[in-house]
């Protein structure tokens, strides 16, 4: 492969000290579902680094193999397997641990898969917030939810309109239809129960396609290249004209740190919904992503399917737009589509060399993002003369 060698010794920790997100989620109970998944096992590792007592409540990994396992976050972190539908069971382990924070992130969150297991997709995706919120209802320590849910949860008519956060929620595929249904819910507890008489701020959060080290879900296509690419074999592309939003793992999980961080300075201020999304330029089509793959991996090809085997309905154009997050978070990405791929090019490439460096290698990416962002200026990246005095 051609990529740079990049060292993981020394790696600088992005730990309280560095005053990240205003120090705000230093020592703070934190509970998130999804933790065994790929953005949840990214999510939680950061929460580690920033000083946070983290719960996760999820199933087992959902791939092997597993980012979460390879972290050793079960070593590190209170580790619950469960189902988010068994309502009884989540409220108690909420009521345990006490969170003040809560980010919500167990799903089923596949497309295709949810045209073969719609039942599940939508018990899952929605009563599955149901309950989460439910549950926080019953829990007086929490003060911050972030439900993260997706950029197909908006009616998209391909019309090139990058979406924002009022646009009406819809949905072609059950996947996408229950994200929508999701953000219905959020918004109806939010008005019913969370409103400014509740100490509780809610919000939820949209993201692009995201990619980054250690997905190894199937019908993504950045997993499905490096398996490929691993294996000698050409890369089978079913779409390469749909167009989509992609950024790196770790622009997003930077917003809902950053939204989270802001619900619990100014609750209800930062209630609603939010588009984390990439900059401009980073609507890329799926061959152009597989073109950029194949152009740091050092090798490869890709084919389209010739056969005209019958496909489910997937979107071919998708858009959002991050005005709102810039404008009243004064969030912004901080990679550009060709970085994003480079970097989750040579995470995939260091674990093939040297599976014992995951970890290192995964918070070498998490500590150069935040050098990156604190470069550029972005606020949550830089510290502020209060941030000690909040990670006390």
């Amino acid at each position: 492969m051609g990529l740079r060698q990049r060292s993981v010794e020394g790696v600088v920790s992005t730990s309280v000290g560095n005053g990240l997100f205003h120090g705000v989620l230093a020592g703070r109970r934190v509970f998130v579902t999804g933790h065994t998944g790929f953005k949840g096992s990214w999510l939680a590792l950061w929460l580690l680094e920033l000083g946070a007592d983290v719960t996760g409540y999820a199933l087992e990994p959902p791939t092997t193999p597993s980012l979460f396992e390879e972290l050793h976050l079960a070593r590190r972190i209170k580790h619950v397997v469960a189902d988010v539908r068994d309502l009884d069971r989540f409220r108690a382990e909420v009521a345990a641990a006490e969170p003040q924070v809560v980010f919500h992130l167990a799903a089923q969150p596949l497309v295709r898969l949810s045209y073969e297991q719609p039942v599940d997709t939508f018990a899952t995706n929605v009563m599955g917030t149901v309950n989460v919120l439910q549950a926080v209802r019953s829990t007086p320590s929490v003060r911050a939810v972030v439900n993260v849910t997706s950029d197909k949860c908006y009616e998209n008519r391909e019309t090139g309109q990058a979406y924002r956060e009022d646009d009406a929620m819809g949905g072609y595929d059950p996947y996408s239809s229950s994200k929508g249904c999701s953000e219905l819910v959020t918004a109806a507890y939010r008005r019913s129960f969370f409103n400014q008489d509740s100490p509780v701020a809610v919000a939820s959060a949209r993201a692009g396609n995201v990619i980054g080290g250690g997905d190894w879900a199937l019908d993504r296509i950045v997993p499905d290249c490096v398996r490929a690419l691993a294996a000698g074999e050409p890369i089978v592309v079913r779409n390469p004209g749909a167009v989509r939003p992609w950024q790196h793992v770790l622009e997003p999980l930077s917003g809902y740190l950053w939204l989270a961080a802001r619900m619990l300075e100014a609750g209800h201020g930062f209630d609603g919904a939010w588009n984390f999304g990439p900059g401009q330029g980073g609507d890329w089509s799926v061959g152009a992503v597989v073109d950029e793959v194949v152009a740091a991996w050092g090798s490869g090809s890709w084919v389209t399917p010739q056969d005209a085997i019958p496909e489910p309905h997937e979107a071919k154009l998708l858009n959002l737009d991050i005005s709102k997050a810039r404008r009243e978070l004064d969030w912004r990405p901080v990679y550009d589509v060709p970085h994003a791929i480079r970097a989750t090019a040579e995470w995939y490439e260091g674990r093939h060399r040297d599976p014992g460096s995951i970890l290192e290698r995964t918070l070498a990416d998490v500590a150069e993002y935040a050098a990156a962002a604190r470069l550029a200026g972005v606020p949550w990246a830089v510290p502020t003369s209060d941030s000690e005095d909040h990670a006390r």
